[in-house]
């Protein structure tokens, strides 16, 4: 077994504020607030290394995934929920439920090689695309991360593309 992975969640799951921002996130409107809010989360995630983020006040799992582009060969960076399995981060392309997959998921199928920042630390990955079968047991992990995940997958017909991340 490989070295576990740090967790660091600063806010409660259960609170009132978390509650409301789900239904939140679950709206169209909510979607496309948290497209626009990601640029000033990924600011400060950047600066932390992950330890703090925009979605920590209401308990979300947040990682800083890093990966390189596969056309511009440069790389991108995105904040992520996450599911914490231990040695195994998991992290879907839900992308709030649009027609196509996020550009980091390509990036990944392209070049499996990233780098991760969680709870203060950035960790070299190596992400595999989870199959189909697994993925049927991992989904309601993310549902209980938020359950606009749900919906975000009744919004667009696409097979939201699930990763195993694990140390490189």
């Amino acid at each position: 077994m490989s070295q576990q992975f740090p967790e660091r969640r600063w806010g409660p799951r259960d609170s009132l504020l978390s509650r409301a921002a789900t239904k939140f996130a679950s709206t169209k409107p909510g979607s496309w607030f948290i497209r626009k809010i990601t640029p000033l989360d990924r600011a400060v995630m950047e600066r932390t290394n992950a330890k703090y983020t925009v979605m920590g006040p209401i308990g979300a799992p947040c990682i800083l995934l890093t990966t390189i582009g596969r056309k511009s060969g440069q790389p991108r960076t995105q904040p992520l929920l996450y599911v914490h399995d231990g040695d195994t981060l998991y992290v879907i392309g839900s992308n709030f439920g649009q027609e196509k997959h996020p550009a980091w998921t390509d990036n990944l199928l392209a070049n499996p090689e990233a780098t991760v920042a969680i709870a203060g630390e950035r960790i070299p990955v190596r992400a595999t695309l989870v199959e189909a079968a697994d993925k049927d047991a991992l989904f309601p992990r993310f549902v209980e991360v938020t359950s606009a995940y749900r919906t975000y997958r009744t919004r667009t017909s696409r097979d939201l593309r699930i990763f195993a991340l694990t140390r490189a």
